[in-house]
């Protein structure tokens, strides 16, 4: 699958997940199971929502492109 999230993306998911998850072991909650999915959208770097709507967060070089 193509990446289509750039590392801030990434990073702001991946202390989202972290987070939700943390917070579900301190409450004792099964909702913190919510987080693996930020987690794994930025571990993974691909969003499958991104993709029909053809959104992508990742740095292209115009340079290299024209080359």
């Amino acid at each position: 699958m193509k990446k289509n999230m750039g590392s801030a993306d990434r990073t702001i998911r991946m202390i989202l997940g972290i987070g939700i998850i943390a917070l579900g072991f301190y409450f004792q909650s099964w909702w913190g199971l919510v987080g693996i999915i930020p987690l794994a959208t930025s571990l993974i770097g691909t969003c499958l929502i991104y993709l029909p709507f053809g959104i992508s967060t990742c740095k292209t070089d115009i340079d290299t492109k024209n080359s």
